[in-house]
C-alpha cells in the first residue's frame, strides 16, 4: 500500500498508463490480425492496404516503448514478404 502522497499519485498514474498502453497494444494486435486474415484469404489489395496502416501503428508503439524495435521490424518484414509472395 502506498503511504506517501507521492507514491499514491504514482500508483494512480501507473493504473492510468497501464490502461492506455494496453489499449494501444490491443490495437496493434488487431491490425496485425487484419493483415494476417487478408493474407489467408488471398486478398492482396486488402492485405497491402491494411499493412500500411499496421506499419504506422507498430511504429507508434515502438516510439512509445510498448514494443521492441527488433520485434517490430521482424513482424513488418515477415508480413511484407508474405504479401509480396501472393
Amino acid at each position: 500500500m502506498a503511504n506517501s502522497a507521492g507514491s499514491r499519485k504514482r500508483a494512480r498514474q501507473a493504473v492510468k498508463r497501464n490502461k492506455h498502453n494496453s489499449q494501444i497494444r490491443a490495437k496493434v494486435r488487431t491490425f496485425i490480425k487484419k493483415v494476417t486474415y487478408a493474407l489467408e484469404a488471398g486478398n492482396k489489395e486488402q492485405a497491402q492496404g491494411g499493412f500500411t496502416v499496421m506499419q504506422k501503428m507498430i511504429d507508434q508503439a515502438v516510439n512509445k516503448g510498448l514494443m521492441h524495435k527488433s520485434q517490430a521490424a521482424r513482424k513488418k518484414s515477415r508480413l511484407n514478404a508474405q504479401i509480396k509472395a501472393l
